[in-house]
């Protein structure tokens, strides 16, 4: 099974791949609903996907997506292996919009976001490198050779708050920590799929250049980004995310039958060793 996490583009574009169109429905979970998720199959691999901001379109910001309903959804599925599908904006000039990007380090930058599931308790303490799933991002990256798609394989991921975008100071900073990208969605993602155990990978599709990596744009309140994009590169992002179900049926291809060796699925060893959890992942979940 593969979890698809992205916008409702995605799930348009998915329904390519077996998935029912129309069927987006949020799944009540002990943290309230999730986003509308729909699922299908394609061969011998059931595809859900969780259409992050809504059913229709951008409904909600990212600050105010439930992420933890959404892991914990998936999870309640069957699906071990998710796949992040974000489009930030650029603060290495050196990236090209429409660039695919699979990260393998991450900047939070985020405030106030449930970030655990077991809150009230004393486990979660657990390490962060690697942020990213090693084996599915190294499948990832074979599934976008396959399909002939330019991608860079490493760079790290500042995520804001949002919901406005990043001042050209703040990109500035970000630029002097090492960053590549800047974008709102994948944390606390990665963190709560790695106390489920779960792998999870990000692909990201370069839609812009953040705040002052170019010279300046004037304002075009009436667009997309406010007129930080051209046209030339409205196109290039819209070209790179209409090849997802491509790169998703590459990726399918290119899973193996069993799971990769990846440190993922024991993430909460210790706990279990220690007489803390159980092998029942519902029981560790603290709602509340």
């Amino acid at each position: 099974m593969l979890g698809v996490i992205g916008g409702s583009r995605a799930y348009d574009l998915l329904c390519g791949l077996g998935v029912e169109r129309g069927a987006l429905r949020p799944v009540p979970t002990p943290f309230g609903p999730s986003s509308p998720l729909a699922a299908g199959r394609l061969g011998s691999t059931e595809l859900v996907v969780v259409s992050r901001h809504g059913a229709a379109g951008y409904e909600l910001a990212a600050a105010s997506v439930n992420y933890r309903a959404n892991l914990y959804a998936l999870r309640d599925r069957g699906v071990r292996l998710v796949v992040a599908w974000s489009g930030p904006g650029a603060v290495d000039p050196s990236l090209q919009v429409g660039q695919y990007v699979v990260p393998d380090d991450l900047l939070d930058e985020t405030q106030g976001r449930a970030g655990t599931f077991f809150a009230g308790t004393g486990l979660g303490l657990l390490r962060q490198s690697p942020v990213f799933c090693p084996a599915l991002a190294a499948t990832l990256g074979r599934a976008l050779g396959a399909a002939g798609a330019p991608a860079r394989l490493g760079g790290t991921y500042v995520c804001t708050q949002g919901p406005r975008l990043e001042t050209p100071a703040e990109v500035r900073r970000f630029a002097g920590w090492g960053a590549h990208l800047v974008g709102m969605t994948l944390c606390p993602e990665v963190f709560l799929a790695r106390e489920l155990e779960m792998c999870y990978a990000a692909l990201c599709y370069v839609t812009n250049y953040a705040e002052g990596v170019v010279p300046h744009r004037p304002p075009r309140p009436e667009r997309l980004f406010g007129g930080l994009a051209t046209e030339k590169e409205l196109a290039a992002q819209e070209a790179a995310a209409r090849r997802l179900p491509e790169i998703v049926e590459r990726l399918l291809a290119e899973l193996p039958v069993e799971p990769q060796v990846c440190t993922c699925g024991q993430a909460m060893h210790r706990y279990r060793e220690q007489g803390l959890i159980g092998e029942d992942w519902r029981e560790w979940v603290t709602s509340e």
